[in-house]
């Protein structure tokens, strides 16, 4: 039996890939979930595979490394950072910058993401904001995984995260993007590693097919 295809995948497209797999073929691909910075420093200790998804930075990176074949990469899709609370709670004012700021100084508690490119960007936000010292005297800072998951158990009143990553939680309420001004959109792309399965041509080409705008916008992505 051949040995099924392994993708190394960031977490913002988590929830997509897995309605998709179904759709790959057979062998149906193993994953391995992380976010990105995770997954490259696994890749640094010698995880490898057949088809890794990153930010599209990550991608770049890893080819000119050698670890990712040249020329193999598709951009799957395009990504802003969110917030949401617990199903039920209020929705704060995030529709300009001054609401945002005024929004985090207020709320009594937050959660975001130490690896996650959504949690490196927001890190740097608060200190352009001028309100580091205050929000993470209240933050909770997850090493990995999904904030929202933290505000729907009610242990922080606000997730800050990637559109899809807070979509793919249930018991929550997505508040919207944050403000232009106080944003960043990031590209997920993926490439074939440099020793990847024959086969794993084509199912690149399948993943790359199958992210239409229909399939990204239900998962809080726009088309790369």
């Amino acid at each position: 039996m051949p040995q099924p295809p392994r993708i190394l995948s960031t977490l913002a497209v988590a929830t997509l890939l897995r309605e998709w797999l179904p759709e790959a073929g057979e062998p149906v691909p193993e994953v391995v979930f992380n976010p990105t910075a995770r997954l490259m420093q696994q890749m640094a200790e010698g995880l490898t595979g057949d088809i890794a998804i990153l930010t599209e930075a990550g991608i770049e990176e890893l080819t000119a490394s050698g670890v990712l074949a040249a020329g193999t990469r598709q951009d799957l899709a395009r990504s802003a950072i969110g917030m949401a609370v617990a199903k039920g709670a209020p929705h704060p004012d995030i529709s300009s910058v001054a609401a945002l700021r005024a929004t985090l100084l207020a709320t009594p508690s937050l959660v975001y993401s130490r690896a996650g490119a959504s949690g490196i960007f927001f890190a740097e936000l608060i200190e352009r904001l001028g309100i580091a010292a205050e929000v993470n005297a209240k933050a909770t800072v997850i090493p990995q995984g999904f904030t929202a998951e933290v505000a729907a158990r009610g242990e922080a009143a606000l997730a800050i995260q990637q559109v899809s990553e807070l979509l793919a939680v249930p018991g929550i309420e997505f508040v919207g993007k944050l403000p232009e001004g106080a944003n960043t959109y990031a590209i997920f792309s993926a490439a074939r590693f440099t020793a990847a399965q024959p086969e794993a041509r084509a199912l690149l080409e399948r993943l790359a097919a199958a992210m239409t705008p229909e399939r990204l916008a239900a998962h809080g992505l726009d088309p790369a």
